[in-house]
């Protein structure tokens, strides 16, 4: 008896490749209502630019901007034995931190590459003595991120909790964004420091607050019901706050030399070659995954680094376009812009650790012809405090 051949089949019994609708925040309606100009984003439907990504770049420079980063992973880990477990993770030493305080850092595979950047929140003890833990990761890598947890720790021991839809987050950035937010919230966010965090009343409900975010400039990331979001959005926009899309993030988040993960760094780059050798805390810390290798490149040496470079023109480079040195094919740009405070098209690239030092002339191909660009310190801006 032989197969049957599609084209014999009724047509209700064909496979019909139906493509998987974009997920959307609960903030979704609001964008389309202020003309959002939208796209698909790690299998979210999220908004580019509103007004526009150099108008939207500008007021989180000069003023403050909110953005809905609601499609971004959040995980919270409660237990007796969470930082035990947690620390074998990552290569940052999580036992410095106070109740209050997070720590930037990268989990790793084995080959010490990083599986995902992410930011750690301690807590502090629940009632009961356990200790309270609060994870945000990628949007891209929030499943990831989850089977890779979950596969890691003890859920015997760690009760895990994804939020990652059930919570909306808004990042609130710019150099006037404390003084647009405190009105809406009870707590004294001029006591919060630097990659501190709290759990406070946001317009009478109870919320999340963190001084962190992804722009280079000062503010806060905010997470609370998705009711409460919506009001706070409404509310932060009446006092002149300037709604900001995934576009202006890019450009900022490139100004200030943050790495995009996917891009400047994944599986198979490690924090040394990505210049995050100060999340490494080698000498304080005992083993954790991917050590070894780390304390091979420290012995010996990285091959290559993630470097910044300045193009000289306003020829822009891209992701993927080959940097030459010497007519000789070195590394490739990983990201790369316009970049509207700076006024210079700027790029991050991998090229071979002799070519990294500042001042060295290379070249980037751009759609067949080669112009030249200048090895410059990162970050490309940094704000003034």
């Amino acid at each position: 008896m032989t197969e049957p051949n599609a084209a014999n089949l009724p047509l209700e019994n064909l496979p019909i490749d139906v493509p998987t609708p974009l997920a959307r925040t609960p903030l979704f309606d609001l964008g389309v209502t202020l003309k959002a100009r939208m796209t698909a984003f790690s299998g979210w439907e999220m908004p580019v630019q509103y007004s526009g990504i150099t108008r939207e770049h500008q007021a989180v420079r000069t003023a403050a901007g909110v953005f809905d980063i609601s499609h971004m992973g959040k995980f919270s880990l409660t237990g007796d034995r969470v930082l035990d477990q947690l620390q074998r993770l990552v290569p940052s030493d999580l036992s410095r931190l106070q109740p209050g305080q997070a720590q930037y850092t990268v989990l790793l595979n084995p080959q010490a590459g990083i599986i995902d950047d992410l930011i750690f929140y301690y807590q502090g003890l629940n009632a009961t003595g356990q200790q309270r833990w609060f994870a945000i990761v990628n949007a891209s890598t929030t499943l990831k991120d989850k089977t890779w947890l979950q596969e890691q720790i003890d859920l015997d021991q760690i009760d895990f909790q994804d939020e990652s839809t059930s919570k909306i987050l808004l990042a609130v950035q710019g150099p006037e964004a404390v003084k647009h937010l405190q009105p809406l919230v009870q707590e004294d966010l001029s006591a919060v420091k630097p990659f501190g965090h709290l759990e406070g009343t946001i317009l009478g409900q109870p919320g999340f607050l963190a001084r962190t975010g992804y722009t280079g400039e000062d503010g806060f990331e905010v997470m609370v019901d998705p009711g409460v979001g919506v009001e706070l959005w409404r509310s932060l926009m009446t006092t002149g706050v300037v709604p900001c899309g995934l576009g202006a993030r890019d450009t900022l988040r490139l100004e200030a030399a943050l790495s995009l993960y996917g891009q400047d760094i994944d599986d198979s780059t490690t924090p040394l070659e990505a210049g995050l050798g100060w999340l490494v805390h080698l000498d304080s810390k005992g083993d954790f995954i991917g050590r070894p290798i780390l304390e091979q490149q420290k012995q010996a040496g990285v091959q290559r680094r993630l470097i910044g470079l300045q193009m000289q023109g306003r020829n822009i480079a891209r992701h993927g376009y080959p940097v030459f040195h010497n007519a000789q094919s070195v590394g490739e740009v990983t990201s790369g812009t316009l970049a509207p405070t700076v006024g210079q098209a700027i790029a991050l690239a991998y090229v071979p650790t002799p070519l990294s030092k500042p001042g060295q002339t290379l070249e980037v191909e751009i759609r067949g012809k080669r112009y030249p660009a200048i090895v410059v310190k990162k970050p490309f801006y940094r704000r003034s405090i």
